[in-house]
């Protein structure tokens, strides 16, 4: 077993300019031992896999409060099938209704974390799930 840290790209994608909850999950994620690049507010979803694909990472992380998550959440699937980045985790977290986890986890998401998740169950969900490190 490598003593390689996961690494997570953790993003806001589109408008949604309300980044407190993805600074507080960085955070977490970091204190936990992972190492964390959090890519801000209003980026695109070709840029978020991009960043994805250059810095080798094992989750991608986004964070939704503008309720665009039906509109972007595809679009992020579809460039990640594109990038072949089908061994990399896709959670997504923040305030959105709840009949809306499984239309997410239909349109590929592997976990979704609404607002008051707790920490453990983020970190629990990534390390078990996380594809094996080299």
């Amino acid at each position: 077993m490598s003593d390689k840290r996961i690494k997570v790209i953790v993003s806001k994608v589109g408008l949604d300019g309300h980044d407190r909850g993805a600074k507080v999950v960085a955070s977490l994620l970091r204190k936990a031992g992972m190492e964390v690049v959090y890519l801000g507010m209003y980026q695109t979803v070709e840029g978020i896999v991009n960043a994805a694909v250059d810095e080798d990472a094992d989750v991608i992380g986004i964070s939704y409060l503008s309720g665009e998550h039906l509109v972007f959440t595809p679009r992020i699937v579809a460039e990640m099938e594109n990038k072949g980045l089908d061994d990399v985790l896709f959670v997504v977290g923040g305030s959105f209704p709840p009949e809306d986890i499984p239309v997410m986890k239909e349109m590929g998401v592997d976990e979704v974390f609404r607002g008051g998740s707790l920490t453990e169950d983020i970190l629990g969900y990534i390390k078990a799930n996380v594809r094996p490190q080299d």
